[in-house]
């Protein structure tokens, strides 16, 4: 914003119509930040805290401060960072049903608690506000937390405090708007995987609605885990299965996969070829080369897990080529988006024979032309289904080949 506020009125306007055009909550927190500043309200520091619906995060939070601008940061999960909101102002009002609080920063004691008003007072604070602001509940995402911290001498005024509270109501909704939309987001992009989040949000969320697409598939098996399963402890299984997931899938996102579904003890992923007539295929060298990341980062973690005395799980990968249909399959209210097709099915199949042949990678004969890799041929296989035998590959001694045509 470029000109002053003159009234709580327009500023409060402005904050609805900003939250309602756009997601940009730092674009958001900095412009009304530095309305405030502009008219009259000498805030210096000014933090918006919410819980997260998120795997790795119990809560984010926007700071605008006069020094620094606006800074997003993340609190991960974890008895430090819950011991810490435990000796917070916010927790100190929850406990006591009220939605507001003040704190004269310059007249805390040593013995006063909350250490985050004393880093406040440290430097150069001399008065906190906090207003707390519930959202509808039955999620995780209770509510936000607005604080207000000054550096001028005598607090903030009884006007101040007047117009800050006037603007509450609007700041409490442009953030519950913010905070359910990047929560629909990503909580979308960790169970369906991004693109196919993205898919979803942008419309495709009827029955029979996809597309036909080529793509290189990945499909991956922990071989042994039903035999584990059986004598161990359930708990710890899935512990085990959660690291051996981490391990084997980092690589194949980094490398521009997806993940699309977790079947037991492994997973179907895509990587999308955008030009099945272009060989070689970049796409599908990308996934050959996250098969031979992931199979690396698996076995660094069985090393450590036997250096703990504890099992170690192999993992067989297939790669294969093929036509796919990437949509929706499912029943009218209990969708899976995800791909199907013949393309699919024979990669399963090959993953079968991983054990029969005593190899960890296999690659199929559609996918080893599109490659300018040089594989060795492991030999002819039958598979359910195919008139034909069809020709399987591994790499050469276990490793990534040299670039060289397997035509």
């Amino acid at each position: 914003m470029s000109k002053e506020i003159s009234d709580t009125a327009e500023l409060a306007r402005w904050i609805t119509q900003s939250a309602t055009a756009s997601d940009d909550g730092e674009s958001l927190l900095k412009n009304y930040s530095l309305a405030l500043v502009a008219a009259g309200i000498p805030v210096w520091r000014l933090g918006v805290s919410m819980p997260a619906l998120d795997p790795t995060a119990s809560s984010f939070s926007l700071i605008w401060t006069s020094d620094e601008g606006v800074v997003l940061s993340q609190t991960p999960h974890g008895e430090e960072n819950e011991v810490a909101f435990r000796q917070s102002p916010i927790q100190s009002l929850l406990e006591k049903s009220e939605v507001f609080g003040r704190w004269r920063l310059d007249a805390l004691g040593v013995g006063d608690p909350f250490p985050v008003l004393h880093e406040f007072k440290s430097a150069g604070g001399t008065d906190y506000v906090l207003y707390l602001v519930a959202f509808t509940p039955g999620t995780a995402l209770r509510g936000v937390a607005i604080s207000f911290v000054t550096r001028e001498p005598t607090g903030f005024s009884a006007s101040q405090m007047a117009a800050l509270a006037d603007l509450i109501p609007a700041l409490g909704l442009a953030m519950c708007k913010l905070a359910f939309s990047h929560t629909l987001r990503h909580t979308l992009g960790t169970y369906l995987g991004a693109a196919t989040g993205t898919h979803v949000l942008g419309g495709q969320i009827r029955r029979g609605e996809g597309r036909t697409i080529w793509a290189a598939i990945l499909l991956t098996d922990l071989r042994g885990f039903t035999a584990l399963a059986d004598r161990q402890d359930p708990t710890e299984v899935v512990g085990w299965l959660d690291e051996h997931f981490e391990a084997v899938g980092e690589p194949i996102a980094a490398s521009g996969g997806e993940i699309l579904k977790f079947m037991g003890d492994g997973f179907l992923a895509v990587f999308p070829v955008s030009a099945p007539e272009i060989h070689p295929c970049i796409d599908c060298e990308s996934a050959l080369q996250a098969a031979v990341a992931a199979r690396a980062a698996n076995r660094r973690l069985n090393e450590m897990r036997r250096a703990r005395h504890l099992p170690a799980l192999e993992v067989d990968i297939v790669l294969h080529f093929g036509e796919v249909v990437y949509g929706n399959v499912g029943t009218d209210r209990r969708l899976d988006f995800t791909v199907i097709g013949r393309a699919v099915n024979e990669a399963s199949r090959i993953e079968k024979l991983c054990g029969d042949l005593d190899r960890s990678i296999l690659i199929s004969d559609s996918f080893a032309n599109r490659c300018r890799y040089a594989l060795d041929a492991v030999g002819s296989v039958s598979l359910r289904g195919l008139e034909h035998s069809q020709r399987v590959w591994t790499l050469p001694d276990g490793n990534m080949p040299l670039a060289h045509s397997t035509a």
